[in-house]
C-alpha cells in the first residue's frame, strides 16, 4: 500500500530523471495537472509515480520498451519526449537507433522511417546541428553469411530446438511460411537479429514489447520463451505487460498477460 503524497513524490522523482535537469520536475508535475487536469494527475500520480517506479525493471529498461510502444504506435510527440528520456536513463544513441531498426521487421518500415526522422530530430537539437553527418550501412553479407547467422541466431532464441545446418534451418521454416519464412531467415534473422547494437536480451524485449503493443498472441508464444533463453526473467517478461496497461491499454495488456503466462505454462509442462 502508499499513500497518494507517495506517488506524487515518486513521480516527479520520475520526472526529474526523464527530463535529465532541462526543467523543475516540481513544477512540471503541477503544469501537468494545471493544463491537464484529472489526465495529468493521473500521468504524474499512476504513470509515473506507480508504474514507472514499480522495482521488476530498471528506468532504463522501462525507457527502452516505451521508446518501442511508441515508436510502435507511431505517437509522434511522446515519442520525440521518451527518446531523450531513455538517453537520461542510461539506454544509447546506438541502442535507440537500433530499436527503430528492430521496429521495422516486427511492425513495418513506415513506422520504422517515421521513428528514424524524429531520433533525428532529437540529435540535431542535442548537436546544435543543422545537419546529421552520413550514417554507417548495414555490414554487406552474401547468403552464406547470413544464413550461418540466422542458424545461429535461432539456435539460442530456440534454445538449440532447430538444426544447427543452414540448409535445412532454412528449409524448414520456408516450408512452414513460404516466401515470408525466406524473408524471416534472411533478413529477420539472418540481418537483424544477428546486429550486436542490442544485446539479445535487450533485442528479445523490444520484440516482445513490439508484439505486446500489436497483440500479436501467436508470436508472442513464440518469442516470451525466446526472451528467457535470451536471459529476460520471467518476472521481466510479466513486467513488460503491466507497462503496456497505460501505452496500449488494458485490453492489449490482458491479451498479452495471458499469452505470457500460456507460454510459461507451456515450457514447465515440458519441463
Amino acid at each position: 500500500m502508499t499513500t497518494q503524497s507517495k506517488r506524487r513524490e515518486q513521480g516527479i522523482d520520475l520526472l526529474r530523471t526523464l527530463g535529465g535537469g532541462a526543467y523543475d520536475p516540481g513544477r512540471a508535475a503541477q503544469a501537468m495537472v494545471d493544463r491537464h487536469g484529472a489526465l495529468g494527475s493521473f500521468a504524474i500520480d499512476h504513470v509515473l509515480g506507480t508504474l514507472w517506479s514499480r522495482p521488476q525493471l530498471s528506468r532504463r529498461d522501462r525507457s527502452l520498451i516505451v521508446v518501442t510502444f511508441l515508436a510502435t504506435l507511431g505517437a509522434v510527440d511522446e515519442f520525440l519526449t521518451h527518446v531523450q528520456g531513455a538517453l537520461n536513463h542510461g539506454v544509447t544513441r546506438d541502442e535507440i537507433e537500433e530499436i527503430v531498426n528492430q521496429v521495422a521487421g516486427y511492425a513495418g518500415f513506415p513506422l520504422a522511417m517515421q521513428a528514424a526522422r524524429l531520433v533525428d530530430q532529437v540529435w540535431i537539437r542535442l548537436d546544435n546541428v543543422e545537419r546529421l553527418p552520413a550514417k554507417k550501412g548495414a555490414q554487406a553479407k552474401d547468403d552464406d553469411v547470413r544464413r550461418g547467422l540466422a542458424t545461429q541466431v535461432m539456435s539460442t532464441l530456440f534454445a538449440g530446438r532447430t538444426s544447427s545446418d543452414p540448409a535445412t534451418a532454412r528449409q524448414a521454416i520456408v516450408d512452414a511460411l513460404g516466401g515470408v519464412g525466406e524473408l524471416a531467415f534472411d533478413f529477420g534473422f539472418g540481418e537483424l537479429w544477428s546486429r550486436d547494437a542490442l544485446s539479445r536480451r535487450d533485442r528479445s524485449m523490444v520484440t516482445v514489447a513490439i508484439l505486446a503493443i500489436l497483440a500479436r498472441v501467436d508470436e508472442l508464444a513464440v518469442h516470451v520463451p525466446g526472451a528467457l533463453n535470451h536471459g529476460c526473467s520471467r518476472e521481466e517478461v510479466e513486467e513488460i505487460m503491466v507497462q503496456l496497461t497505460v501505452y496500449g491499454g488494458f485490453p492489449r495488456a490482458v491479451e498479452g498477460m495471458r499469452a505470457t503466462r500460456a507460454a510459461f505454462a507451456k515450457i514447465d509442462e515440458r519441463s
